[in-house]
């Protein structure tokens, strides 16, 4: 632990150095973090050397997520993003249910060892995206502006809504292991979600009344109005923790009561509950290189990396493509939308929630070690690819213009307060 502070500081000073430069090139900052952070692991010259049953690891990983899934829940209008609504809700409402079904299937064929609570655990740690892999596919101007929302949309909201499945698949698959009762695991599960939800309310609805409130009586400094959001999310995870409910769906929920409150108010107020997210993102792509990659990259197999080949291919791509049945969409957006569904800081946190409860599932360590080959895999594929592939396409689309009343095609910035996240950090 001695160098891994100082170590991971420099490599954050390093890409500081360089980022703007790197911006928009297939140089992404998890590919520079990651790769960063396998040559400083373990594996590599060994100045970063974290336990990862330790309680920073896990300490990071929940900070990040829980700021990143506020942010994302808090920047969400629906009713601004009503008539753009019909991508994401098929990409949310139907894509993702299929791609854990699809999930799920790949692993029962692939590995004979699991069984279905295990292969579907797999399914849903693998379900949510991440845009931050792929930064440019969200923010490139040229690209439609309905495909870059949708995506951004898609990936802000599918970690809040696979962390409930992850913890009720969890706790199945601990029950048929033995490690816990099954009515055990009921109940943990409904205090989890239960809790979770009326802390997240409680949290979410008296941060943003205190910026209401405040705001209309001039009374909050500017500077002040920043820390809001990041104290709300703070506030609504450790009131759910103590009481056996998800810090995680407080966060998710309080950042929905916050946002669908606070826009009485008026003003942008992400700033710095944004930027923070970025930092611990950072961070949090460095350990994951060094500390959680580096050990699984020597438990590699051949059924190993076809999952995760068809985690990132056939697994997202077909159910992208029939969740979007029927909404005029052409080959060349359907096949956009499929692959760019990179996996990142919320599979990383589900992985190291199971690490924190080690022992409990028979197969840990190989639905483990997949998990974390694929977050690998895509961190370089989905890097690499982001920038020459939404140039292509945007070109492509340019090319070939169709009528702005057919759903999905239609290009041209739509004014509005919605901003969810351009990434999730990172």
């Amino acid at each position: 632990m001695t160098w891994a502070i100082p170590a991971i500081a420099a490599m954050l000073l390093a890409f500081a150095a360089i980022s703007r430069k790197v911006a928009g090139t297939p140089l992404t900052a998890p590919i520079a973090f990651t790769v960063g952070g396998l040559a400083l692991g373990a594996e590599g010259v060994g100045l970063i050397e974290v336990d990862v049953t330790g309680e920073i690891i896990k300490l990071l990983a929940e900070v990040t997520l829980a700021l990143v899934l506020f942010t994302d829940a808090s920047n969400v209008d629906l009713t601004a993003l009503r008539p753009e609504i019909a991508l994401p809700a098929r990409l949310l409402g139907f894509g993702l249910p299929l791609t854990i079904a699809a999930g799920f299937g790949a692993a029962v064929l692939v590995f004979d060892d699991f069984g279905w609570p295990e292969a579907l655990l797999l399914a849903v740690i693998l379900a949510p995206t991440d845009a931050a892999l792929g930064q440019a596919v969200v923010t490139l101007p040229s690209l439609p502006t309905r495909v870059r929302q949708g995506l951004n949309v898609e990936s802000g909201l599918n970690d809040g809504i696979c962390v409930p499945l992850f913890l009720i698949v969890l706790a199945i698959a601990r029950a048929e292991s033995g490690a816990i009762g099954g009515g055990s695991a009921a109940i943990l599960v409904a205090e989890q979600i239960g809790y979770g939800i009326l802390a997240g309310l409680g949290a979410g609805a008296v941060a943003a009344a205190i910026v209401v409130v405040a705001g209309r009586r001039d009374a909050i400094d500017p500077l002040w109005i920043q820390i809001v959001p990041v104290a709300a999310a703070v506030l609504a995870y450790t009131i759910a923790v103590p009481l056996g409910g998800s810090g995680f769906i407080a966060a998710f929920v309080g950042g929905l009561a916050f946002g669908a409150i606070r826009r009485r108010a008026g003003g942008e107020l992400s700033h710095m509950i944004e930027e923070s997210g970025d930092l611990f993102n950072a961070v949090t792509f460095i350990v994951f290189g060094a500390v959680l990659l580096g050990p699984a990259l020597g438990h590699l197999s051949w059924q190993v990396l076809v999952y995760a080949a068809l985690s990132l291919t056939v697994v997202r791509m077909v159910p992208v493509a029939l969740s979007l049945v029927g909404l005029h969409a052409r080959g060349p957006t359907i096949a956009f939308l499929g692959w760019f569904g990179p996996r990142g800081l919320a599979t990383i946190v589900f992985v190291v929630l199971i690490v924190e409860e080690s022992g409990e599932l028979p197969h840990e360590n190989l639905l483990l070690t997949t998990a974390l080959v694929t977050i690998g895999v895509s961190v370089l594929a989905h890097g690499l690819t982001a920038a020459p592939l939404a140039d292509r396409y945007a070109a492509w689309f340019r090319g070939h213009p169709r009528p702005e009343t057919l759903h999905i095609e239609a290009s041209g910035e739509r004014p509005g307060d919605v901003r969810p996240r351009v990434d999730d950090g990172g």
